[in-house]
């Protein structure tokens, strides 16, 4: 490096004519690099790795390209960077040692991309570069147990937004399972991130998402034709609205309606919109096992009690929004907190009398106006409930 930039210097100290027709790089910049480079020169490893991590963000803050992440390397540790828990591709042992023998005989040719917090750093694309740097040792050795990284945006620091860059990452390569792929989505709907913005951010149209939806077991939330008549609440119209929910208050007639996303909702966690029976049960036992819980006042009146006390989350969410049957979901909640056996399993309802869904669809009603007089809204009559409960179900 030494005899190149003496080459270059001693080049550009030309006569005038060829200092006209050629402009010169600054002799004293040349001067400088030189000096920088012989201090480098003389450091131990780590102290030298940290000096150049330095110089290029020095570098890299006055640079025409400074909204370009590649515009700027650093050589990191390796321990230091952690691998994250979703990512989609996979890579097969042979390939694997392929990706060894590529590194070993052209080197680390693309740096790892990542997402710095705080002291340590998450891998977005590169997780197998990474491996390969920490598991095998020849490479380890040959780069001092070092890795080239970039570092995505500031404002790419949400989970639901690095999930996003992983698998454009991964699809621009196309190289990505399935399975994991649906699990992403599905947490990005759990998120709140609508139809459209999942296919923007990731690259897909609609019916792939549909496809991945159905992959995760999602979709049988919407196809239920069994239990049309079953106390239909309407809740999942929010999946597939089109439009990004957050946390946030808007105006409605009968008061605020509240939203919370998907990842602070206590119903989800309980199993509330699983689309399987709970662990050795049948469907006929889940609905017969909510028939009983109905039909038991006593303990369905235990549990509507939970569900405002320890739901609140929840409930602010559902029971905030008169358009949907508020009844339904808090017998459906109900069920979940109690044992967790599934809303899709909701059938259960018809297997009561008349009277036994009468007295259900009360004690819900009352259960319901304990929450909104608790939180200053009018309560509902039978005849409004009904209403709404009708207007919902057919």
């Amino acid at each position: 490096m030494m005899d190149e930039i003496k080459s270059k210097k001693e080049n550009y100290e030309m006569n005038d004519d060829q200092k006209n027709t050629e402009k010169p790089i600054d002799l004293e910049f040349l001067r400088h690099s030189g000096e920088i480079c012989t201090m480098l020169a003389s450091m131990d490893l780590p102290k030298k790795v940290e000096c150049i991590n330095l110089v290029r963000d020095m570098i890299h803050e006055v640079s025409p390209f400074k909204s370009e992440p590649v515009d700027l390397i650093r050589w990191v540790p390796v321990d230091g960077v952690k691998a994250n828990d979703y990512n989609p591709n996979s890579v097969a042992p042979p390939e694997m040692e392929l990706l060894r023998h590529s590194i070993n005989h052209d080197g680390y040719t693309q740096p790892v991309v990542t997402w710095m917090d705080d002291d340590s750093r998450e891998v977005i694309d590169g997780f197998h570069r990474t491996r390969v740097c920490k598991e095998l040792d020849d490479v380890n050795a040959r780069v001092h147990g070092y890795l080239p990284v970039v570092t995505i945006k500031d404002d790419c620091s949400e989970r639901s937004d690095r999930m996003a860059s992983t698998i454009r990452h991964n699809r621009a390569r196309g190289k990505h399972r399935v399975d994991s792929m649906s699990e992403i989505v599905l947490e990005l709907k759990k998120r709140n991130w609508s139809d459209k913005r999942v296919a923007k951010e990731l690259g897909m149209d609609e019916d792939e998402i549909l496809r991945l939806c159905q992959v995760s077991g999602l979709s049988d939330l919407f196809d239920d034709a069994d239990f049309t008549n079953s106390w239909e609440i309407g809740i999942f119209d929010d999946l597939y609205s089109g439009e990004d929910l957050f946390d946030s208050v808007e105006p409605q007639e009968s008061g605020q309606r509240i939203y919370h996303t998907w990842d602070k909702w206590e119903c989800f966690d309980s199993g509330f919109y699983g689309s399987a029976p709970p662990k050795g049960m049948t469907k006929d036992e889940c609905e017969q096992k909510y028939c009983e819980m109905l039909s038991d006042k006593d303990r369905f009146k235990g549990n509507l009690a939970r569900v405002i006390d320890e739901w609140p989350n929840s409930c602010e969410h559902y029971l905030s929004n008169d358009k949907m049957n508020r009844i339904a979901w808090l017998g459906q909640a109900s069920m979940a907190i109690d044992c967790g056996i599934p809303a899709c399993f909701r059938g259960g309802y018809n297997l009561l009398t008349d009277e036994q869904k009468d007295v259900a669809d009360n004690m819900a009603l009352d259960t319901l106006n304990v929450w909104l007089v608790r939180n200053d809204r009018p309560a509902l009559s039978a005849e409004d409930a009904n209403s709404k409960t009708k207007a919902n179900i057919y």
